[in-house]
């Protein structure tokens, strides 16, 4: 069945049932960034396979909708004569649900797969349109999809404090007396990673991002219950959990909210990242909702002392591993035919002989010439592209370690330069320049990551130039590569930065059909004593160790203070990952890592 046949096949379910709309999320009933194939319904009904995106359909009239990441992606994967491409940042799915929604119109959704803020700021365009916003459950596209993979069941599997660096039953009392002085009797948790955070749990539910796909209720007293197939949960997992922790079928969540209800308790429910569902239940059965941030999210991001040099000794493996294949490929692909899948799978072998090393982060963008100017390109047998000499050939990748999470980006010269090479040299150190700047910040105590996110694009502006994405994102602890509730991006919420959260750096600069240019590390936060200082200063620290591309950088475009940072990165990254290497490759990296 083609897409076309899917859209038609929808708009007869929907008239069946009375309905005149219904938003597609690419979502679960977790609201996470990486989803189970059985949640993939977006993909089901448009193609799409990019990690961002929603689509509203309607009578007569369809759009699809995702974020600069992905609008190249989204030409070529959706039936642009079906749906109407939208910008989701520039043109949200409310703002054209009020101009297109018919007077008297009903429009569905799954409460399950929105926010409970996502539903209020939707609903509110469909009245405003004179429409009427209807949750539908089941889910229409469930009983079409006839081919819908099985949900996950993956075992779960302690995680040792030896990598958490706190026990489980800490973690618990420490969130349960923030919940109690919040007011509230108990914390709905829905997000996987939050589960997995405090409970010391991982498992393999989901692509890339080592979680389980359960629901957690945390009481004010430290006691939970986890609500997930018990037969998951084997007696050494039962054991790590203690006797404190309950564990109950999945089917016994509603119930659980019932209860609350039922107790006319006050519970905690993070509006933005918990489904709509969750709420209107609760206070369907008489609970008193108190809408606050996840109160795992917070305590999450700042990592512990055991935490940060468990990171620490992550990317220094990892920089054995993408040095490696920077040195291999600078000797191969000049002389040898080397694809951007061949490249991918070359970078993931060397990081598997790692030690704790347990998959990639995310799917390695691999990206040679004009595919490296869609954001997030992912390769496949129909894109695969050879690396050509002068190509500028972008890889944007990471690992999953016991005691870490990576992510890094370097964008390298393929061979002998391109009639281009000035323009790209321009740009590339106009990158660099947004890198040093974001590294070298310090900032006091109280700013928030939307408030520094200029600083990267300065020298880009300066020539009337930008990017269409955020300028780093947080990253978790043998978790989410992606990792709330701080980031450097103007979209991110103004949460102050605080010591032990670790964010990439990653500015960047495309130019669709010809190249792209992204250069990325990962740094940590940092108290950053200032003598004479009024308040309290931050800092980064950063993380990732790997050179940038010296034949890439036009050397009268920085500063002497860019200069310096530049040559005393190289030096630390040759003098830490250059005994890691053997003699061939030491050399290469001696060379690389030479001051400019």
């Amino acid at each position: 069945m083609t897409q076309r046949n899917h859209l038609g096949a929808l708009r007869a379910a929907l008239a069946e049932r009375g309905l005149d709309g219904f938003l597609i999320p690419r979502a679960d009933e977790h609201l996470g960034e990486y989803i189970p194939a059985s949640a993939e319904r977006l993909r089901w009904l448009t193609g799409f396979t990019g990690s961002a995106g929603l689509a509203v359909v309607l009578r007569d009239r369809a759009a699809f909708f995702t974020d600069g990441r992905y609008q190249t992606q989204a030409r070529a994967e959706v039936d642009l004569g079906a749906f109407e491409l939208r910008h989701l940042i520039d043109e949200p799915p409310e703002t054209w649900l009020a101009a297109s929604v018919r007077a008297g119109a009903a429009i569905g959704y799954d409460p399950w797969l929105h926010s409970a803020e996502a539903v209020d700021r939707l609903r509110r365009a469909v009245e405003r349109a004179g429409g009427r916003f209807v949750a539908v459950e089941p889910n229409p596209i469930d009983a079409l999809w006839t081919d819908r993979p099985p949900p996950p069941a993956s075992p779960v599997k302690p995680h040792s404090a030896q990598f958490a660096g706190e026990e489980a039953a800490a973690k618990r009392a420490r969130i349960g007396a923030a919940i109690a002085a919040a007011g509230a009797k108990a914390a709905v948790l829905t997000a996987p990673d939050s589960i997995a955070w405090l409970f010391n749990i991982r498992a393999d539910d989901v692509p890339f991002t080592p979680v389980a796909l359960a629901y957690a209720l945390l009481e004010a007293d430290g006691r939970a219950t986890l609500f997930l197939d018990p037969a998951r949960v084997d007696p050494a997992a039962r054991a790590h959990l203690g006797n404190e922790v309950a564990v109950e079928p999945r089917s016994a969540f509603p119930l659980a909210l019932a209860r609350l209800g039922a107790e006319r308790a006050t519970v905690l429910v993070d509006p933005r990242t918990t489904p709509a569902r969750v709420a209107q239940r609760l206070e369907e059965a008489g609970a008193t909702i108190l809408a606050e941030p996840d109160p795992v999210a917070l305590p999450k991001a700042c990592k512990n002392s055991v935490e940060q040099v468990g990171a620490r000794a992550a990317h220094r493996r990892d920089a054995v591993a993408l040095i490696r294949f920077l040195a291999w490929l600078d000797r191969t692909a000049p002389v040898e035919p080397v694809s951007e899948l061949a490249a991918a799978k070359r970078l993931l072998a060397l990081r598997a002989e790692g030690d704790r090393f347990r998959g990639e982060s995310f799917p390695a963008i691999s990206a040679a010439g004009p595919n490296g100017a869609i954001i997030h390109y992912r390769v496949s047998e129909a894109t695969n592209r050879m690396l050509a000499s002068g190509d500028l050939y972008l890889i944007d990748s990471g690992g999953q370690y016991l005691d870490g999470t990576t992510d890094v980006t370097r964008t390298v010269l393929i061979g002998e330069p391109s009639e281009e090479i000035a323009e790209q040299r321009d740009r590339y150190t106009r990158v660099l320049k947004g890198l040093i700047a974001i590294a070298t910040l310090r900032w006091p105590k109280g700013v928030a990551g939307p408030h520094l996110e200029a600083f990267a694009r300065r020298a880009l502006w300066q020539q009337g130039l930008d990017y269409d994405h955020g300028t780093g994102h947080g990253v978790g602890s043998y978790l989410g590569v992606h990792e709330g509730p701080t980031g450097l991006s103007r979209a991110a919420r103004p949460i102050p930065l605080a010591p032990g959260m670790i964010l990439s750096d990653e500015p960047g600069f495309y130019l669709p059909g010809r190249w792209g240019i992204r250069l990325e590390n990962l740094v940590m936060v940092r108290e950053e004593p200032i003598e004479g200082a009024i308040k309290p200063f931050l800092g980064f620290e950063t993380l990732t160790l790997a050179p940038f591309d010296r034949r890439l950088i036009e050397p009268a475009l920085l500063s002497e203070w860019e200069r310096s940072w530049l040559d005393s990165y190289h030096a630390r990254v040759a003098a830490e990952i250059g005994p890691l290497l053997d003699r061939l490759d030491r050399a290469w990296l001696e060379q690389a890592c030479a001051p400019l």
